[in-house]
């Protein structure tokens, strides 16, 4: 996956708690090998009953049409573990998601993928999310993992804390499959070990795996 370092760009406010799943990529959707996951990004919150687009749906709005950040609200996320969800922001561009708390499953699918997934201290979070509606989409916030930090475009600077796990796999760009193979070598030698001090074993994996 491409690392996180820094960001700057525009942030949206969807300022909901309770935001799930289904309302980001809907059921339905995201099955296909071909698939415009920005299409599907909020599809049926996107439209009036009409067909038209909602133009006070905040996605809708032309100063957030190519945005970076997204600010919510809590339990952001909830829901099934659908990692279209994920993938139906990164389609529009946003790397970076702001929210009071998010859900479990959610956070990891973020995290996976390369999207940076912040919470503010609760003392902060309220102040941030009002620079982010003053501004409108006006002005470019900067998101710095390196020194864990946002900027606003007033000057105001929002420091947050990070998993030191999540950060390193986020800077290096890396999943679970490559957080693994970081271990590459000690895997092989440790597979060559138990080869030559308890050959039995191994044989008895092969013939499970076999079996299986």
């Amino acid at each position: 996956m491409e690392p996180f370092a820094r960001l700057r760009g525009v942030a949206v406010p969807l300022l909901e708690d309770d935001v799930n799943t289904d309302q980001i990529a809907p059921v339905g959707n995201g099955h296909k090998i071909d698939q415009d996951y920005a299409e599907i990004l909020f599809m049926r919150r996107r439209r009036l009953d009409n067909g038209a687009l909602d133009p006070e749906f905040p996605f809708n709005k032309p100063q957030f049409a190519r945005p970076s950040i997204l600010v919510a609200g809590r339990n952001f996320g909830c829901g099934s573990s659908r990692e279209s969800a994920v993938w139906a922001f990164m389609a529009v561009g946003v790397r970076c998601i702001v929210a009071r708390v998010f859900a479990d499953i959610y956070r990891e699918n973020c995290l996976q993928n390369g999207v940076l997934p912040i919470t503010l201290p609760e003392a902060d979070a309220a102040r941030f999310e009002q620079r982010v509606v003053a501004t409108d989409g006006g002005a470019d916030f900067e998101v710095d993992l390196v020194a864990q930090k946002i900027t606003a475009p007033s000057g105001d600077v929002f420091n947050f804390d990070f998993p030191a796990a999540d950060r390193l796999r986020l800077l290096e760009g890396l999943d679970d499959i490559g957080l693994t193979l970081k271990h590459a070598d000690e895997i092989a030698a440790h597979e060559k070990r138990v080869a030559g001090q308890s050959p039995w074993q191994q044989r008895a994996d092969i013939a499970r795996y076999e079996q299986e």
